[in-house]
């Protein structure tokens, strides 16, 4: 593979440039008549754009045009938004919210744990405990889990289910009868064997299935997509939900070509539009260890066409047909993951959505 060289930067001075170049936000809705422009300029950093967007996305606005450019030390980025009626965001409360989440008091998502009833993160603390499973799906699993935790006076406080080529992941939030989270190793035992058993079925193998109890601050929607992805569901073969139900030309046109004179690799990828999908393909990139230098989003009607230049972490484009199979397939499914038609949120009133 091609690889390119990157200039060093001393960590301190980084810091220092951070210090005296704190993050900028602005929030517009002058400049376009249908749609709000939030701008951010930063200083580079890691997995700042998914930070970024995560952000947007939790808020539930529909990115209708985004602009990313982060070569060198500096990160700039321009989102055309509006809410799920199609517009404008002009309730103060959301505004000075953006301006607090990404401004230099905010230039992190993490202890952002809630906004407008969201829970974004997958932890083993406090009021409740997180579970993950992953499996093999089929009818009835989900009605055989909950009959499991409330046999065992869990209560669910909250869960979210996402099912691709015929696995399923799961993140539930539980507690016990006195609204606790649960700190008894021996309970959490017999849950643990109890849900196994039930993934697994006949099957004990543990890479057919596993119930895990998490600590750590890591947004749902992207833990969900890190199970898939470790799960290998990308690899599966066989229609899948998306298949059956949208036609052909609804289906996602992915291509990676390689710009040798820049060293990047341009990841484009054609689709139908719907909410969220730029943080999943963000997600699965900044997962992947791939790095986005500069980004165009674009929503055309049913349509959305997005194009990324990206490099590996290493400094590496993706050259050989293998790497490029691998990409295509893990956008391809991150994008599907989210519309199965079994994907589900549960909240604790016991509504789904």
């Amino acid at each position: 593979m091609a690889k390119v060289c990157w200039p060093y930067f001393d960590p301190e001075y980084e810091n220092f440039s951070n210090r005296i170049n704190p993050p900028r936000v602005s929030v517009d809705n002058d400049s376009c008549h249908d749609c709000t422009l939030i701008k951010f300029d930063s200083i580079n950093k890691p997995g700042i754009l998914l930070e970024v967007v995560q952000i947007l996305t939790d808020l539930d606005f529909i990115i209708t045009k985004a602009y990313i450019s982060s070569d060198g030390g500096w990160f700039m980025d321009v989102f055309h938004v509006t809410d799920q009626q199609g517009k404008k965001i002009t309730d103060s409360k959301t505004i000075d919210f953006i301006e607090k989440t990404l401004g230099p008091k905010g230039q992190s998502t993490e202890g952002v744990n809630c906004w407008q009833g969201k829970r974004v993160g997958v932890h083993s603390i406090g009021d409740h405990t997180a579970i993950e499973l992953i499996g093999r799906d089929r009818p009835g699993l989900l009605s055989e889990i909950s009959a499991v935790l409330a046999s065992l006076q869990f209560n669910v406080i909250a869960a979210e289910v996402w099912t691709h080529n015929r696995r399923i992941a799961c993140v539930l939030y539980v507690n016990d009868a006195t609204n606790q989270a649960m700190d008894d190793s021996k309970r959490l035992s017999i849950m643990e064997e109890q849900l196994n058993h039930i993934l697994r079925g006949c099957e004990d193998d543990e890479k057919v299935a596993r119930t895990s109890f998490t600590m750590g601050f890591t947004h749902m929607d992207r833990r969900l997509h890190q199970m898939l992805f470790a799960d290998r569901d990308y690899e599966s073969v066989g229609l899948t939900t998306t298949d059956v139900d949208c036609p052909p030309s609804f289906r996602p046109k992915i291509r990676i070509e390689r710009i040798v004179e820049k060293g990047y690799s341009v990841v484009s990828v054609r689709c139908k539009d719907r909410a969220k999908l730029m943080f999943d393909i963000v997600c699965t990139l900044t997962d992947m260890e791939y790095v986005v230098f500069h980004a165009t989003i674009s929503s055309e009607g049913q349509y959305a066409s997005q194009e990324y230049f990206i490099r590996h972490m290493d400094g590496c484009t993706l050259d050989t047909e293998g790497e490029k199979e691998r990409v295509i397939k893990c956008i391809e499914a991150a994008i599907q993951r989210r519309v199965s038609e079994l994907s589900t949120c549960i909240v604790a009133n016991g509504c789904e959505s």
